[in-house]
């Protein structure tokens, strides 16, 4: 299991890293009724092993919106063709001593038209599941409070 590399902020743009309160994006996919989770991978710093949305942080001058369509084409492949809408959720924050973190995040609500997907190196898993099936997996700590925002979404299909 391949580690995960070391950031290197691009021009206009925020590291976080060693900053206690942190925005990040938390998106959450749906398609016919299923929501779309990842599987950190087991080399991540954070939550190895985890399953969680699509998230990344609020590091540079984007919309959310624009940074979950980058988000969403860099972790699994998803161009902003097939998205059909997107929603913000009502703003969390997420406290993680074991990081000396603090969270601030915008969850959003992405339809798909379908369920292709191809990941990259931040996750080693993936799949569709409903929102029963969700709630069992081990999720990122906090990303219950995220997801169920959208149950009724999710469970109307």
């Amino acid at each position: 299991m391949a580690a995960e590399p070391v950031f290197v902020p691009r021009a206009g743009q925020v590291d976080y890293t060693h900053i206690r309160y942190a925005p990040v994006l938390d998106a959450v996919v749906v398609c016919r009724g299923k929501v779309l989770l990842l599987q950190r991978s087991g080399g991540m710093r954070s939550y190895p092993n985890h399953w969680c949305g699509i998230s990344g942080y609020l590091d540079d001058h984007r919309s959310v919106e624009d940074k979950a369509r980058q988000e969403m084409l860099e972790e699994v492949g998803i161009t902003a063709d097939r998205i059909l809408s997107m929603q913000r959720g009502t703003v969390l924050l997420q406290e993680a001593p074991d990081y000396g973190k603090s969270w601030l995040v915008v969850p959003i609500l992405v339809r798909v038209d379908d369920r292709r997907y191809q990941l990259d190196w931040e996750s080693q898993a993936a799949d569709w599941f409903t929102m029963a099936e969700a709630m069992e997996l081990p999720l990122l700590p906090g990303f219950d409070a995220v997801i169920t925002q959208y149950r009724d979404v999710v469970d109307r299909g």
